[in-house]
């Protein structure tokens, strides 16, 4: 028994170093999408932590949410926050399944680039639109004679660039729409939906989602928009992104990793070049090549060379 733990453990470690130094020379390649994404997360926080200093606390607005949903009270505000600190960590640990386990669908450098993109464009939508209007907080500290309701007038700049972390975030006011718990929520699942492989965690995921929105209500935190706008607002965020961004490749095609966007005019005109170097009799050189997805698993590739050639023979 004791020999077998120490063989598997072995093996662990053997996996550990060898998918450790496959995602360094990744992050060596994509370190700069990798840093800007985190160096965003802060930017965010500023502009946060900046909009607070502009909030007017005032009556609570009327809304649907609250008219539904009880309100859990002060002294439960805790909830919504344990089931977002449990989806969060979830999801990290997920993304840093390839360095433990056998089987492997993708990188972790690939999914968090993939991810910090989502959640830049997300959150960039919810800086304009914050500060385009602020409403009066729902938050217990954000009401009337709360003195968190608004921050006083900064000494200077440096007082506002300080986050004050997690205070500063928890303490948060007039950055409504949308919410950024659920941006985070949604990018999260919707990672999940196309990466992961277990159908039930799929299912669960949607209902975390779901559930989260309803304590976000009931804990006042946001206003029923908030949470609406955050559902749709991501959701195409996330479909833009895809269309936008290649594939990820596989573990197991060794093909090259392309991380950056490539526009459909590149792509179209590639493929009508490829197209002409055949009905020439030309070889396509094979380095030029980017991988392509696959339909009924065939390659495209082989699909066309092979709607070249019927259309080549069926010539008179």
């Amino acid at each position: 028994m004791t020999l077998y733990i120490g063989r598997e453990a072995s093996k662990l470690w053997k996996r550990i170093c060898a998918e450790t130094s496959a995602e360094s020379n990744l992050f060596i390649d994509n370190w700069k999408y990798i840093i800007a994404g985190f160096v965003f997360q802060y930017i965010h926080g500023v502009a946060a932590r900046g909009v607070h200093y502009l909030h007017q606390p005032g009556p609570t607005l009327q809304d649907l949410g609250f008219f539904l949903l009880p309100e859990l009270g002060q002294d439960k505000a805790y909830i919504s926050e344990t089931v977002f600190m449990f989806v969060f960590l979830s999801f990290f640990l997920w993304t840093f399944h390839p360095f433990v386990v056998k089987v492997k669908k993708f990188y972790t450098v690939q999914i968090w680039c993939r991810v910090l993109a989502y959640l830049v464009v997300s959150q960039t939508l919810r800086i304009f639109t914050f500060y385009s209007t602020q409403l009066p907080g729902p938050n217990y500290h954000c009401r009337p004679g709360s003195k968190l309701a608004r921050l006083p007038e900064p000494d200077g700049v440096l007082e506002v660039l300080v986050i004050n972390f997690p205070q500063g975030v928890i303490y948060g006011c007039g950055d409504l729409i949308f919410s950024s718990h659920m941006i985070f929520t949604l990018v999260f699942v919707l990672t999940y939906q196309k990466y992961g492989t277990r159908r039930c965690i799929k299912q669960f995921g949607w209902s975390i989602a779901i559930i989260q929105s309803l304590l976000i209500v009931a804990s006042r935190k946001h206003y029923t928009v908030d949470v609406v706008v955050a559902w749709y607002t991501v959701n195409l965020v996330v479909f833009f992104v895809d269309k936008k961004l290649p594939e990820l490749s596989g573990r197991t095609n060794g093909s090259s990793l392309i991380l950056l966007p490539l526009s459909t005019k590149d792509k179209d005109k590639w493929t009508k070049e490829e197209n002409h170097k055949l009905l020439n009799g030309n070889s396509v050189n094979p380095a030029d090549r980017r991988p392509r997805s696959q339909s009924n698993g065939k390659n495209l590739e082989d699909v066309n060379i092979n709607q070249v050639d019927t259309s080549m023979n069926s010539t008179p």
